[in-house]
């Protein structure tokens, strides 16, 4: 088997990428779930670089006949979902930035957040 310098630099590239997740995880910036993410991701990558045939079996899934268009068609489907999980997580931190202003406006005011839930 001959390797190409793309089949060397992309599992590095990966492993670094990889190892970098991790490391934010211990440092608790960064999820165990985002590191699973990330890992899965970063292992196809270097997966679909050192057995470029293993995309066979992804167009034979897709049903796409193109390599090309089913890795193509395969990562934007992943894409999407990333975005979706982003944008939910998104509007999950705008809830909690919500309700701890609302929280330290009413103990500003002198108020507790259990009379404000009285006066309801």
């Amino acid at each position: 088997m001959h390797l190409t310098a793309y089949q060397i630099i992309a599992p590095l590239v990966s492993f670094v990428a990889i190892v970098y997740a991790w490391n934010l995880v211990f440092k608790q910036k960064k999820t165990v779930w985002e590191a699973i993410l990330w890992t899965a991701f970063w292992s196809a990558i270097a997966y679909i670089a050192i057995e470029p045939d293993s995309i066979t079996y992804l167009t034979m899934v897709t049903g796409i006949k193109n390599r090309e268009n089913a890795v193509l068609v395969t990562f934007l489907g992943i894409l999407f979902f990333i975005v979706f999980y982003l944008v939910i997580r998104l509007e999950e931190l705008e809830q909690r930035q919500t309700r701890l202003i609302r929280k330290i406006a009413l103990q500003k005011k002198g108020l507790s957040v259990e009379e404000e839930d009285d006066k309801r």
